[in-house]
């Protein structure tokens, strides 16, 4: 949505409001919501009763600089409530899913979770991008779909919620998100991720930890492409792109499996 149809904003709200109302209600397994179902409310149930947080969650930097006129406020700052809050809630659901995983792996599985990849698939199955308000400028360069909006208006959405609602159902609408795509974590979890692999394999053949370089960075700040090198002992065994330096380390170090020890190499994605 562009700021060229801001008399559609009501509407769009509304729509909104009644897709993650009624269309997305994920389901919970073990009633981890509380509170949150008092009165009959479904478990994946989104009804603002601040209509401004959400309108305000949905509001890109763009759009604010092209409407300056309306005194709005972008969700940037519900983005930086929504980040901590959506890392505390995955933090907690982990920790009481996986009894046996050890501090590393745990951290290592939020950083899974809520790595943009992750949060733009949240985001998509509750077709976010289509009401996130946007600039014309942002909009017709293909806004509605880039990862950091997605990923950014998917937190900001959080931190609304938890300011209309408090924690007990922000909380159950996480979960819910999570439980949909607990047996995908449960597999990645089985699985190596390719640096922790290739480490593993280096040291246990070699002793020598792997060192990564960043050669190259194209692209404008909101879509920089990165490459990187994984040396060693000093020999260059892969290179990588990706959209973030740890992307692009993981994608080297992913080449360097594949050099080294064939296809098969079972990797978590």
């Amino acid at each position: 949505m562009t700021a060229a149809n801001d008399d559609f904003v009501p509407k769009i709200i509304n729509d909104f409001v009644r897709k993650i109302t009624n269309d997305f209600e994920p389901k919970i397994s073990d009633g981890a919501c509380g509170s949150a179902l008092e009165g009959g409310r479904a478990p994946g149930g989104v009804a603002f009763q601040r209509r401004e947080l959400l309108e305000q969650a949905l509001t890109h930097s763009s759009f604010v600089n092209e409407s300056s006129e309306l005194g709005l406020a972008d969700n940037q700052r519900l983005e930086f409530l929504g980040d901590a809050i959506l890392g505390f809630l995955v933090a907690e659901w982990l920790y009481a899913r996986y009894a046996d995983a050890k501090e590393g792996e745990l951290t290592a599985l939020r950083a899974h979770v809520v790595r943009t990849e992750g949060l733009c698939a949240f985001a998509r199955e509750i077709g976010l991008g289509a009401y996130l308000r946007l600039g014309r400028g942002e909009a017709t360069s293909g806004g509605d779909d880039r990862p950091a909006n997605l990923c950014a208006g998917f937190e900001a959405l959080v931190g609304a919620l938890y300011l209309d609602q408090g924690l007990a159902a922000t909380r159950c609408w996480v979960y819910g998100l999570l439980e949909q795509h607990a047996q995908d974590i449960d597999s990645w979890r089985a699985r190596k991720d390719a640096k922790s692999l290739l480490q593993e394999r280096a040291q246990a053949e070699l002793h020598i930890t792997p060192a990564y370089e960043i050669v190259h960075e194209e692209g404008p700040d909101h879509a920089k492409m990165f490459t990187s090198r994984v040396l060693v002992n000093g020999v260059v065994w892969g290179e990588g792109d990706g959209p973030s330096k740890q992307a692009a380390e993981q994608a080297a170090a992913e080449a360097a499996l594949r050099d080294r020890y064939g296809p098969s190499v079972d990797l978590a994605h």
